[in-house]
């Protein structure tokens, strides 16, 4: 039945708001698997061991070619991924109100991560963060491979969009669609606040 309701999810967020467009597609990887009940755009994975991970996460700085920015890279934080393009509407407003909480986060244990997508134009990709004056680092993916190797099922359609980690890095939280600073700051100092899980392969 959950199988059933994560496809069903999935093709309804084809229909959602924002710049949506593409299509889905199924990864491999971790052990988050995306389920909207009843097509919400607020998705909350409550209790915390109910949490999953998802698949490996890395990609080049868009900032800086050479770079290569992993999900490994801010271990033991709270990790708000957005998904964005300097060429949908919607992201122009959000981005702004991210780096909102991410100046008011960080000092909490608080990381956020860009993936830039569908931005053929790296040039004005790297404007837009400029012009904006973003502080945090964005992966460089324009065929979203970094999404298809995110999790099963999670809605590539859907842009902007938003995934929230935990300090071990499970899915806590998703937003499919635009975001004020007010919709996600409670949601990160919660997750910041939260303690971590006792190691259970320790005695």
């Amino acid at each position: 039945m959950k199988l059933f309701v994560a496809m069903l999810a999935s093709a309804m967020c084809v229909a959602l708001a924002g710049c949506s467009t593409g299509t889905d597609a199924v990864a491999q990887g971790g052990t988050f698997e995306f389920v909207a009940p009843g097509g919400k755009t607020d998705i909350f994975y409550d209790p915390p061991a109910s949490r999953g991970r998802p698949g490996p996460l890395s990609g080049p700085d868009l900032m800086d070619p050479a770079k290569t920015i992993s999900l490994d890279d801010f271990a033991g934080k709270v990790v708000v991924i957005n998904v964005w393009g300097q060429w949908c509407g919607p992201c122009r407003t959000e981005i702004t109100q991210l780096q909102q909480v991410y100046d008011a986060t960080r000092a909490a244990g608080v990381a956020f991560l860009g993936i830039d997508v569908r931005d053929n134009n790296r040039q004005a990709a790297t404007d837009f963060i400029v012009d904006r004056k973003i502080t945090f680092p964005s992966i460089y993916d324009p065929p979203m491979r970094t999404m298809i190797a995110f999790g099963g099922r999670y809605p590539t359609t859907v842009i902007p969009s938003t995934v929230v980690l935990d300090r071990e890095h499970r899915v806590a939280a998703v937003f499919l669609r635009e975001l004020l600073a007010e919709d996600l700051q409670p949601v990160v100092e919660r997750l910041a606040r939260e303690s971590p899980e006792p190691d259970k392969g320790s005695t």
